[in-house]
């Protein structure tokens, strides 16, 4: 490994394998573990994509709250369907609640609450291009999922992983943003593996990854926005060699989104020349 690999593995905790089943169940101590040292925890918020990440997540929540019922703490998970307008592949979110089996189900329509943002920008003399609004669409969808946590006395679950955080593949402030992560340390190929060991539908984490946040180009491929694979990426998460160009593409996309993985500094935190 190169020392910038070597580096970025050491920091992603990405294992160069996993037993599935000793790996689901540190995930769910993590989760249980978490809320039984936070009393005020009531409920779980996640929304639900229908992607192999929320999938994972929401399943790996649900299985940890019903042990914590079992063990006489009442807790609660809500999955949260956050369409804009009509979802494309709204039959794989149902698809995913049906694996899941959610205590609750929560709906909110992102579309009109985004729609009046673009719009309230516009009429100031900001006009946001279809990526910007598609960060838009991020951060609404977290900013419900927030709302719902805070009514609910809950916390935000995020489903971000290594895979994911390596090239900042997510909206600052937006998917990034949540109370707990608990699938960090999982590449994406270890997030399909966790699934089938669960007996997850295979479609669900056989499909396409895609954000699909920008309409002029709906249904995007991560992997084509990235420019890179999941296969090389997971590859070089793992210590594994992977091409001069892989290489280069992976290591150029953590070091220009360092920012995202980094709080916001104070004049006591920035770094002294």
């Amino acid at each position: 490994m190169s020392n910038l690999q070597d580096i970025i593995v050491k920091e992603m905790k990405v294992k160069p394998e996993i037993d599935s089943k000793a790996e689901i169940r540190s995930i769910i101590q993590f989760i249980k573990g978490y809320i039984q040292t936070h009393s005020f925890i009531k409920s779980l918020v996640l929304g639900i994509s229908g992607g192999q990440d929320s999938t994972l997540t929401g399943k790996l929540c649900q299985i940890a709250v019903n042990e914590l019922r079992e063990e006489q703490i009442d807790c609660q998970f809500i999955a949260v369907k956050l369409p804009y307008g009509q979802q494309q592949d709204a039959d794989e979110v149902e698809d995913a609640l049906a694996f899941i089996q959610p205590d609750k189900t929560i709906t909110v329509n992102i579309k009109p609450a985004v729609d009046q943002s673009v719009q309230s920008l516009k009429e100031a003399g900001i006009e946001l291009t279809d990526f910007q609004k598609g960060n838009e669409k991020a951060r609404e969808r977290m900013k419900v999922q927030f709302s719902i946590a805070s009514n609910k006395q809950g916390i935000v679950v995020g489903t971000d992983h290594s895979a994911e955080n390596i090239t900042g593949f997510y909206t600052k402030y937006g998917d990034g943003a949540a109370d707990i992560a608990p699938i960090f340390g999982l590449n994406k190929r270890q997030g399909r593996q966790l699934l089938q060991t669960l007996d997850a539908p295979s479609h669900l984490y056989e499909k396409t990854p895609t954000a699909d946040l920008e309409e002029d180009k709906p249904q995007l491929p991560d992997e084509e926005a990235l420019g890179v694979s999941y296969n090389d990426i997971d590859d070089y998460l793992e210590g594994k060699p992977v091409s001069s160009e892989a290489k280069a593409t992976i290591e150029q996309h953590y070091i220009k989104t360092a920012h995202k993985r980094e709080l916001a500094y104070t004049r006591y935190s920035w770094p002294k020349n």
